[in-house]
């Protein structure tokens, strides 16, 4: 598969990784053996490059990730896991609970260094401790080579740069979710110069968008409006009368942007991620996404609102 660098790392990521939160059973119930073949599948596919967080599953992530990893060399993937987020109400970016996060993370996964590590949706406390207490505290696990490169992850945009406003001088990387997409392009459009000029990683995730962008059907719990629903069902039915699923065309289109080291999409099951590399293998169909881009347009980076008020 393709790769790309991650900004100044040093680090070649796969243009499309494999996000290990279905290992966590956070969408349906999994078996161990298709947390298992899911993750080789992965690995043999070129998507050698795995993010995972401890909020996944609860640490179950993790777990499953370490029993699926086990007799495979150390060399042949590249992991990734955040801190700071454990459940839907518990953040802790404290320096000590850093070294400790780490430190259970690595044990979960059997290893003893990580290749990327995040912190996990600030947005959800206040700022200032992100860079006074929290990337300190991560830099100094890099010193000590557990780390090899470090970042962020958030939703709103304004998080994005008030956080970069005090640390986009010693951070590695960042990672955005559901802003490089058919339906919004805002991660690409607005942060991505910014990035570029410091030379830092710009990953992206939810090329699906939380199902929208799927013919599956969509979780109760999507924040996005009726009128964003309702362009991507009418995006999907396009895309069914052209022959083409509209998953297919949506991770071409969000792993095609030559600024984005990589794309995160997850599944635990096999199919789902061969499918994936048999899609990256395809031509895009240009006619298609003009029709499907132009159907977005009455809402496109249309967003909603995450974490405090205040970093929104």
């Amino acid at each position: 598969m393709k790769t790309r660098p991650l900004g100044k790392t040093g680090i070649d990521l796969p243009i499309l990784a494999f996000g290990a939160s279905s290992l966590g059973a956070e969408f349906r119930s999994i078996t161990l053996d298709e947390a298992m073949q899911s993750t080789r599948t992965a690995i043999d596919l070129g998507m050698n490059f795995i993010d995972t967080s401890p909020y996944y599953g609860r640490g179950m992530s993790e777990i499953m990730l370490g029993l699926g990893l086990k007799d495979i060399p150390r060399e042949k993937y590249l992991l990734g896991t955040k801190l700071g987020r454990y459940s839907n109400t518990h953040f802790d970016f404290s320096a000590k609970r850093v070294e400790e996060s780490v430190h259970v993370s690595l044990h979960r996964m059997g290893t003893d260094y990580l290749d990327v590590i995040l912190l996990h949706d600030v947005e959800f406390v206040p700022l200032p401790q992100i860079w006074e207490e929290t990337i300190p505290a991560v830099l100094k696990l890099k010193e000590q080579g557990k780390v090899r490169a470090v970042g962020f992850s958030c939703y709103p945009l304004k998080t994005f740069n008030t956080v970069l406003d005090h640390v986009e001088d010693v951070i590695d990387c960042v990672l955005s979710y559901n802003r490089y997409t058919l339906q919004n392009t805002t991660f690409a459009d607005d942060l991505l110069p910014r990035l570029a000029a410091k030379n830092i990683g710009a990953m992206n995730a939810g090329p699906f968008s939380a199902r929208l962008l799927t013919n599956a059907e969509l979780p109760a719990w999507l924040k996005e409006t009726e009128q964003v629903k309702a362009a991507a069902r009418a995006a999907a039915k396009l895309c069914e009368s052209r022959g083409v699923d509209i998953a297919q065309l949506a991770l071409q289109f969000s792993c095609e942007h030559p600024g984005l080291a990589t794309t995160v999409a997850g599944s635990a099951n096999p199919a789902n991620i061969r499918k994936w590399a048999e899609w990256l293998e395809q031509p895009i169909d240009r006619e298609l996404l003009a029709d499907v881009l132009a159907i977005f347009a009455p809402v496109k980076n249309s967003g909603h609102l995450e974490g405090l008020p205040e970093n929104n």
